[in-house]
């Protein structure tokens, strides 16, 4: 069911190995329709984090699922539609962190983080899709394998690469890095937030790592 054409022509031979397992997926989110459940984000942007070169990548936020709120999710793992409002609360928590970090405040007044993409920051989510409203429902289906596939490859190019993981679920990509360097912290949830997120400067930290590798630094404002 997925039409890849959008995929930038670099991700290709990266996915390749995965070909059976995406195509496994399409299958699945083919029958959730046909069932009446669905899925989100639509299927013209479950992937959207590999529209831009697979080289140009320089920073990993890695996240856990789409938002499960219908008209949220547009393949780019914490990122809204353009227009949302009110924002997630975990957005609304990043958001917090990057003004506090480098004084860069949320300008535009949504949540639409496509900006950064454009610069080489790959918003990816460890699972794709999930079912609306039910947040966590297609961990399992396969999308792990697919994933782990994409991370291991980012890390082993040879190229400069810095990875942003948030919370647990994120954090177990690790394994997959490498050498490459990783800021932890707790995730933006409301629920975890001030347990870690809240002071971790990743944005600031990502751009001294960038500089020290030899790459250019990301402009984290929207």
């Amino acid at each position: 069911m997925f039409d890849l054409d959008t995929i930038h022509p670099s991700w290709r031979p990266v996915l390749e190995p995965v070909a059976e397992q995406i195509r496994e997926l399409g299958e699945f989110l083919t029958a959730e329709t046909e069932a009446g459940r669905g899925f989100l984000p639509v299927e013209t942007d479950i992937f959207r984090a590999f529209t831009y070169p697979f080289d140009e990548v320089k920073v990993l936020i890695m996240g856990q699922d789409p938002y499960p709120t219908p008209g949220h999710a547009m393949g780019l793992s914490f990122s809204t539609q353009p227009g949302v409002r009110p924002l997630p609360r975990s957005l609304t928590n990043i958001f917090k962190e990057l003004e506090e970090d480098i004084g860069a405040s949320q300008s535009r007044g949504d949540g639409d983080l496509t900006a950064w993409s454009r610069q080489g920051v790959m918003l990816l989510n460890r699972v794709l899709t999930v079912a609306p409203g039910a947040a966590n429902s297609h961990r399992g289906r396969g999308w792990e394998v697919v994933t782990e596939t994409v991370i291991t490859a980012l890390a082993q190019r040879g190229q400069p690469l810095v990875a942003i993981l948030w919370g647990k679920q994120a954090q177990e990509v690790q394994k997959f890095l490498g050498d490459t360097p990783c800021i932890t912290s707790a995730h933006p949830s409301p629920l975890s937030a001030r347990r870690g997120f809240f002071g971790s400067r990743p944005f600031s930290r990502a751009n001294q790592i960038l500089g020290d590798l030899g790459a250019t630094p990301i402009d984290w404002r929207l």
